[in-house]
């Protein structure tokens, strides 16, 4: 088995233009580890989540979106959308719900074949809400291989034995501006998806979450967060 964990708070999206552009408040994040399994040499998540929406947005539960899935060894996901979207009166909510939902019904399709760029890509051909997101899809293989796909700035940490031994890297147009997934022809594509895999092992914990997080939290201090807990559902709770 392996464990994680999703938060959304204060501590922890995109945009089309500069008006677009506002400075990010809500934040999602979910740790991850594994367990090995001897007799089977199956690796697979365990996963606890929490969100905490920022208060001024606490009425419509926030902006940020995740989902959770068993489907083989596991898959977790974080989408964070745009508060920018609000000035035209767009509930910003509204397109990364959606893209999560539909990539949660997605992750057993056989075109998917459990890779997280298609299923970006189906999940963002299949949203019809008015909006962007950033997003991040996380895939384990039962072989202890997890492959990621990420568009945007919603980012995800492997942490082995105290240290941090694999981030991805946030694309962005410029300051406050990441690369998006969009309702309108000017955002990006699965194409532009950061794609990377990494190899765990028993014990690994991932930390995946919306820029919110990273922005806010330092790396040493989400390290020693989780020194603190024995379980990573506790940690995320805490």
């Amino acid at each position: 088995m392996a464990n994680s964990i999703y938060s959304s708070q204060q501590l922890f999206q995109p945009c089309l233009s500069n008006k677009h552009c506002v400075p990010k408040k809500t934040n999602l994040l979910c740790f991850a580890s594994s367990q090995l399994n001897p007799a089977r040499s199956e690796v697979s998540f365990c996963t606890g989540t929490l969100l905490i929406p920022h208060p001024n947005k606490v009425e419509r539960g926030g902006e940020d979106a995740f989902f959770v899935s068993n489907f083989k060894g596991g898959v977790i996901a974080v989408a964070d959308g745009v508060s920018g979207w609000a000035e035209q009166n767009v509930d910003p909510s509204l397109f990364s719900k959606e893209l999560m939902a539909n990539a949660s019904s997605l992750v057993g399709d056989l075109e998917v074949n459990y890779d997280p760029q298609i299923l970006i890509r189906k999940a963002h051909a299949a949203t019809g809400s008015k909006g962007s997101a950033t997003a991040i899809v996380a895939m384990l293989e039962r072989n202890g291989t997890m492959k990621v796909a990420s568009v945007g700035d919603c980012g995800l940490r492997v942490i082995r034995k105290g240290q941090i031994i694999f981030s991805t890297t946030p694309q962005e147009h410029y300051f406050d501006c990441p690369y998006q997934l969009s309702s309108e022809l000017v955002g990006q594509t699965y194409l532009d998806a950061v794609v990377s895999s990494v190899e765990l092992v028993e014990g690994d914990t991932i930390v995946m979450g919306s820029d919110g997080l990273f922005d806010n939290v330092f790396d040493g201090e989400i390290v020693s967060t989780l020194a603190a807990y024995s379980d990573v559902v506790e940690a995320g709770i805490g």
